[in-house]
């Protein structure tokens, strides 16, 4: 054993808060704490003196669930001779409190095979409590965000159906009554004829809207699940945007949740809105696969796109809203570069065997331009 000398460790402990120490690891498997600084007892509620009598003690410090993780690092760290830098909970019975603790030491092998750290450790409860409430506030954000957008897909499905089936009715009956009135004009009275034409154009313009409104609402296709609601947004997309875009599957049925479908379709959709405003693309590929349990859409555009650096940008709401529906589901959403040029937005979901009902394709794989 060749252990620092104590001299340079207490110079060292003078100017450092927390536990300087150095642990070694014998070839027998026993453990030993050749040097403990004086913050020992302020950290570990123990005295340098009685961890050094009986250093498994400290093993016996550490929470049941963590002593895993200490044991992995510190076997790392022992046969690669590289940093072992830890940070777990330990149970201080002189307090009778949970801190949390890091350990950052290097290692070195002896003549004689022990392996020996000499290294700090600190209290970290402060900050690590900070960042378990920020991560708790992040996750509650993220539980309120799918929940105003699971409202917000509720009241958008409401309102279409009613526009649909009271106004849409309505301006279906009054075209009809109209066209009973018109039946009754006298046939010499143009103007009058021409009154009626006009009204009756604009009774088809208004159904129009009411049609077109619904639609942006909530696209009553998704009744036909999302393969089908996937190709109509394409043929859409290809129509009103001018851009060639195909639609590939190897699912014919997909039995969703109608809240999972509808939270796809919206990222598909705003993928392609993106790719519309920003992308210069020349064509799109919309893909939507299922294999071994997930359920991969990729939207690919052959034009100058978005990155994922895009994501950091102050008005990128319309990313980080793609983002956080993904997430909501439980999947995940990336962003990368296309092959020769453009983008990738991928979105990957595990979807539970017993929850979907898929049947691929007899034909291969279907292709809609």
């Amino acid at each position: 054993m060749h252990p620092c000398q104590p001299t340079v460790l207490d110079a060292i402990a003078a100017h450092t808060p927390g536990l300087v120490y150095q642990f070694s690891r014998l070839p027998d498997g026993s453990v030993e704490f050749p040097y403990l600084s004086d913050g020992c007892l302020a950290l570990l509620g123990i005295t340098a003196s009685e961890l050094q009598a009986a250093p498994h003690r400290f093993l016996e410090l550490i929470l049941q669930e963590d002593r895993a993780s200490y044991q992995e690092a510190m076997d790392a760290s022992a046969a690669s001779l590289w940093s072992w830098n830890w940070e777990g909970r330990i149970w201080v019975e002189a307090w009778k409190d949970v801190k949390w603790i890091n350990l950052r030491s290097t290692p070195h092998r002896l003549e004689d095979g022990t392996v020996q750290w000499e290294g700090i450790m600190s209290n970290i409860t402060e900050s690590k409590l900070e960042q378990l409430e920020v991560r708790a506030s992040r996750a509650r954000l993220a539980e309120l965000t799918a929940h105003i957008e699971k409202v917000k897909e509720q009241e958008r499905e409401r309102i279409a159906r009613e526009i649909h089936d009271d106004l849409g009715g309505n301006l279906t009956a009054i075209k009809m009554a109209l066209a009973m009135l018109a039946a009754r004009l006298p046939e010499g009275d143009s103007t009058l004829h021409q009154k009626a034409a006009y009204v009756d154009s604009l009774v088809d313009r208004t159904i129009d809207a009411v049609h077109r409104i619904s639609l942006d609402l909530r696209p009553s296709v998704l009744d036909f699940g999302l393969p089908v609601a996937l190709e109509w947004q394409v043929k859409e997309f290809a129509t009103q945007a001018g851009i060639p875009c195909s639609f590939e599957s190897n699912v014919k049925d997909l039995d969703l949740h109608p809240d999972q479908a509808a939270a796809l379709f919206r990222i598909a959709q705003e993928a392609l809105t993106n790719i519309a405003k920003h992308a210069d693309a020349k064509t799109v590929t919309v893909r939507l696969q299922r294999a071994r349990g997930i359920l991969s859409l990729k939207i690919t555009d052959d034009g100058q796109g978005i990155h994922a650096t895009d994501r950091s940008k102050p008005d990128s709401f319309g990313l980080r809203g793609m983002a956080e529906r993904a997430n909501a589901l439980g999947g995940t959403l990336t962003l990368s570069h296309a092959p020769g040029g453009g983008t990738v937005v991928a979105i990957k979901l595990r979807l539970p065997a017993s929850a979907v009902d898929v049947k691929i394709a007899n034909q291969g794989v279907a292709v809609t331009k």
